[in-house]
């Protein structure tokens, strides 16, 4: 069952918890270190380029790696996504079909992936990229295993929230930092900071900066209605900032656990109280697409893509330039 984070996380609250759960943190980081050490990681026979975070819960890794498969695809790329697919029960790599496959069957975020170029989805990190390769793809494009070391990355972006950046600093179970920030800045080419906030890195590296940002029609669509906004992501309350910088008028709200599951009793009291309201009921994407196609009636979704400041699209063009040329694999379309 997915977990929401712990507030001392981000918090100087219960501090003494924090410090009582390091010892388990510590040996968290030792079990990933020994890990990443004894493994041998399978090169792929295309360029590998990872959309990763260092800290547990949602920081916008599935439109940032949305964004840079599109960045491929106009460059005339055939593009695969690669997705462990939280929740799902995959023997195997399998690809996504997204008109039949449901987030119980796949995932939410492999369903949102698919819905712009070819899905993997794979508990296995090379056998997916077998099967991408096998399937045409000259670029794969992995959403999240950026501390999984079986796969060769030839290029990984880490994503923070602006806001929380790296919590308080301490490893799982105590902080929300999967791996030490030292470790992990020192495999990736650039941090990503999403939304607004100041991001303080312990070494220097190249920190770009992107927005999740609703499509141009939802402000006409949204603005003036009355809606009753729900979101089981990573950070409900960014959600709703983002419906009401929409002019939508929230009525009320819901939060939920990241990756929830929802219930027909948590859908017949959503619909009662948007009827109490005369309200829309609005979720994100990523929500509505984990609701089953038959309880999506009257449920609208508001649509975003992230996009990247003016100063950093260049950057994140240099760098997908930089590796395509240093990592060509044969049949590679160049630019």
């Amino acid at each position: 069952m997915a977990m929401r984070a712990p507030d001392f996380w981000y918090s100087d609250a219960n501090e003494s918890v924090a410090f009582v759960l390091k010892p388990l943190g510590w040996l968290y980081g030792f079990v990933g270190r020994t890990r990443a050490a004894m493994t041998v990681p399978f090169r792929a026979a295309a360029p590998v380029i990872c959309v990763g975070n260092l800290t547990a819960g949602g920081t916008g890794k599935t439109p940032i790696a949305i964004a840079v498969g599109e960045r491929l695809k106009a460059r005339g790329l055939r593009v695969a996504f690669l997705s462990r697919g939280y929740g799902a029960d995959v023997p195997g790599a399998m690809v996504v079909d997204a008109g039949e496959d449901t987030a119980a069957d796949v995932g939410d975020e492999p369903l949102m992936l698919a819905q712009h170029a070819m899905t993997i989805v794979s508990p296995d990190r090379p056998a997916g990229a077998r099967l991408a390769v096998s399937r045409g793809a000259q670029v794969i494009v992995m959403d999240d295993g950026f501390q999984n070391p079986s796969l060769t990355k030839d290029l990984s972006f880490i994503v923070v929230d602006a806001m929380k950046g790296f919590g308080n600093g301490c490893l799982i179970p105590a902080g929300p930092l999967r791996e030490r920030i030292e470790d992990g800045l020192a495999r990736a080419a650039a941090v990503i900071a999403m939304g607004e906030g100041h991001v303080l890195l312990p070494i220097e590296k190249p920190l770009l900066k992107a927005h999740l940002v609703p499509l141009p029609s939802e402000r006409e669509r949204l603005n003036g209605k009355a809606v009753i906004a729900f979101a089981g992501i990573g950070d409900p309350k960014k959600f709703f900032a983002t419906v009401e910088s929409c002019g939508a008028i929230i009525e009320a709200t819901r939060e939920y656990a990241d990756h929830y599951a929802y219930t027909d009793d948590d859908l017949a009291d959503l619909r009662e109280t948007a009827l109490r309201y005369d309200a829309v009921l609005l979720t994100t994407e990523k929500d509505l697409l984990r609701i089953h196609p038959d309880g999506r009636g009257g449920i609208e979704a508001l649509k975003v893509s992230a996009q990247f400041d003016a100063d950093s699209t260049p950057l994140i063009d240099q760098f997908i330039e930089q590796c395509l040329k240093q990592f060509p694999p044969p049949g590679l379309v160049k630019h």
